[in-house]
């Protein structure tokens, strides 16, 4: 093999193009089975972002069921999940066109049995003693009211729907124990979200179908509930913080008796429907994944004693977990292997690969394995991240020269970024970039204190730990702090460009559909986040000055460096307005500054296209910026003031 040739870092030339990271890729979510098939929903960028369902027969056949144009995807809270159901052979689904509620023989196809436009459907369980599916319902019939949540009833057939539940804000997990007679299910009010505070409930659901004796059986205003699941003997599970710590418990004489505690993550923010890290592998065991200090595992669980035994796969990484009585079924990933859908063989411990999100074209040689740093941040604490050093094996760096970093803030803000393998990153460090993501105060999987460190501290905390990541590693050689960039999505957009308006670490960023006016957010946005910031930053309007001092667009004169701004143009989560503001206001101080904007994109970006053209324009804008020739041609970027 050839001496590694010497290139300034950014120079370095790579066969991991903007193209690849989205060639033949999909976006797995969404695992289950039925009988012996298993169902899964594919995000397809190649398609223009459509979500199809699959199936898998148990001979190995492969299938899509969704037909064009139809697109399986909810637009309940606006950010979805939840999308379908299977069950003895029917898949039912949303379509995100119309929004209707849509069953589906294997073999046949779609036919609407959801009748009323402005409704939306999310998390359906089936009642097949009754013939009826029970699901979230978000009633966007009035406009100028805000949406309507309830529990609501559907004949599998069609028509005759009831509604079961109503009266607050929000609902989710609605779960029929085995025998059909009671329902359990999740609801929250204003200004919670549901990792701040849900109630579980339970009724007895008579043989009509309707719900008596109503009664909150865990759960409150300072205690998140997360995926309540009945045992195949009847018992009811669920996840809780009570502890600080989202553990696993079951509900004994109306009390909730802990199965596992310890202090570790059993439970995740609730940001989509569908979410599940665990299940029932046949009576007396659960298949669990957990989070401990930053690390997943997958596990098999003794539900009499407590004890865990763990499931050795090549993965670290571990999504939508479900299970049979003799596999676990996961989404799984591996710092150096993409996310894969997984089935585990619960007495050999054999791992069968079922669907690939996507092939590694390239050698090992070029790929970046990440390392988790602890770092000294604000007020004498400790805070998270994930560094991928500059990795290229036909390149090396002049002996002097430290890499430029990548800051990457996550979005959320309550959410979490962790080592899955990600062909974006290793565009970056393949190009000779390090890139660190940040999981700043507020993140989970470190416990409830450290997620609400950013309560009536959005703006601040994250920005202080995102500033403070790179900063340690260049004290320490590692990095390049003359040469620190930022970058995010949404929340993690906020935070970059507060990072680029209040403090002076930076020297560029990219924000992609990002806040730059708090106050325009909780003004103008969707129902489920509407009282987000109440906790985030505070009260509105009472303390509307505060909002005003952590608003970017108000201090674009402190901005002095450069900035490119990305955003989706049918963007209900974070209006286009707010990235056209920004923009404007720099260019008017004559900073450099360039804006991308995307016909036909949401809140996130899900077409091939798009996808590419962003990562090419962001790395082409920092070669600018910072003076270095990328080693592939890359479309150029307008670039005001430069």
């Amino acid at each position: 093999m050839a001496q590694p040739r010497i290139a300034p870092y950014g120079e370095w030339e790579s066969p991991i193009s903007a193209a690849m990271t989205v060639a033949g890729a999909v976006s797995l979510h969404a695992v289950s089975a039925d009988g012996p098939d298993l169902y899964w929903s594919e995000l397809r960028p190649a398609d223009g972002g459509r979500v199809v369902i699959v199936r898998r027969t148990a001979t190995g056949e492969r299938q899509d069921l969704t037909p064009a144009p139809f697109n399986a995807r909810t637009r309940v809270h606006e950010y979805g999940g939840g999308a379908h159901l299977v069950h003895d052979g029917v898949v039912y689904f949303s379509n995100f066109a119309d929004q209707r509620l849509y069953r589906q023989p294997i073999g046949g196809t779609p036919e609407a049995i959801s009748r009323i436009d402005g409704m939306r459907y999310a998390d359906a369980a089936p009642d097949p003693r009754r013939g009826r599916l029970i699901l979230i319902r978000e009633d966007h019939t009035v406009e100028g009211r805000e949406a309507v949540n309830t529990v609501v009833s559907m004949a599998m057939e069609g028509d005759d729907e009831r509604v079961l539940v109503s009266g607050n804000d929000f609902y989710g997990n609605p779960v029929l124990s085995p025998d059909g007679k009671r329902l359990a299910w999740l609801t929250w009010n204003h200004p919670n979200m549901p990792w701040d505070g849900t109630e579980l409930w339970l009724a007895t659901v008579g043989d009509d179908g309707s719900l008596t004796g109503s009664r909150l059986v865990a759960g409150g205003a300072e205690e998140s509930i997360f995926q309540p699941r009945w045992s195949p003997d009847g018992e009811l599970y669920f996840v809780s913080d009570r502890t600080d710590w989202w553990n696993l418990y079951r509900l004994e004489d109306n009390q909730a008796v802990p199965v596992c505690p310890m202090e570790a993550e059993f439970g995740l923010p609730q940001w989509v429907f569908g979410m599940s890290t665990y299940a029932f592998a046949g009576q007396g065991q659960a298949v669990c994944s957990y989070t401990s200090r930053g690390k997943e595992y997958l596990v098999l669980l003794d539900l009499a004693t407590g004890s865990l035994t763990p499931l050795a796969t090549t993965y670290d990484v571990f999504a939508d977990v479900q299970a049979t009585a003799t596999h676990a079924l996961c989404i799984a990933a591996s710092a150096t292997a993409p996310a894969a859908i997984i089935r585990v063989d619960l007495a050999s411990g054999a791992v069968e690969v079922v669907r690939v999100s996507q092939e590694i074209p390239v050698d090992a040689g070029y790929l970046s394995v990440p390392e988790a740093v602890e770092f000294p941040t604000e007020h004498g604490l400790t805070a998270h991240a994930i560094l991928y050093l500059p990795t290229n094996r036909d390149f090396r760096a002049p002996e002097a020269e430290r890499p430029p970093v990548l800051v990457h803030s996550h979005g959320g803000p309550t959410a979490a970024t962790n080592a899955a393998f990600s062909l974006d990153t290793q565009y970056w460090t393949s190009r000779g970039f390090a890139v660190l993501d940040v999981n700043y105060g507020g993140s989970t999987g470190y416990g409830r204190p450290y997620r609400q460190r950013l309560n009536g501290q959005w703006g601040v905390v994250d920005v202080d730990d995102c500033a403070n990541a790179p900063l340690y590693l260049a004290r320490k050689g590692v990095v390049d702090g003359d040469r620190m960039v930022i970058d995010g999505g949404s929340a993690g957009g906020y935070t970059t460009l507060c990072a680029l308006t209040f403090r002076n670490s930076f020297k560029a960023g990219a924000s992609y559909f990002g806040v730059s006016d708090a106050e325009a957010l909780a003004k103008d946005t969707h129902k489920f986040e509407s009282r987000y910031l109440d906790r985030m930053i505070g009260p509105y309007p009472e303390q509307r000055d505060l909002y005003y001092q952590r608003s970017p667009i108000h201090f674009a004169d402190r901005i002095s460096c450069p900035l490119i701004l990305f955003q989706g143009l049918e963007d209900k989560v974070v209006p286009p307005d707010q990235a056209e503001s920004m923009f404007e206001a720099v260019r008017a101080k004559g900073i450099p500054v360039a804006y991308i904007p995307y016909a036909g994109e949401q809140h996130g970006f899900r077409r091939a296209e798009n996808i590419i053209r962003s990562l090419e324009a962001e790395f082409y804008f920092y070669a600018r910026v910072f003076g270095f020739t990328p080693a592939d041609p890359i479309e150029p970027v307008t670039i005001e003031n430069l």
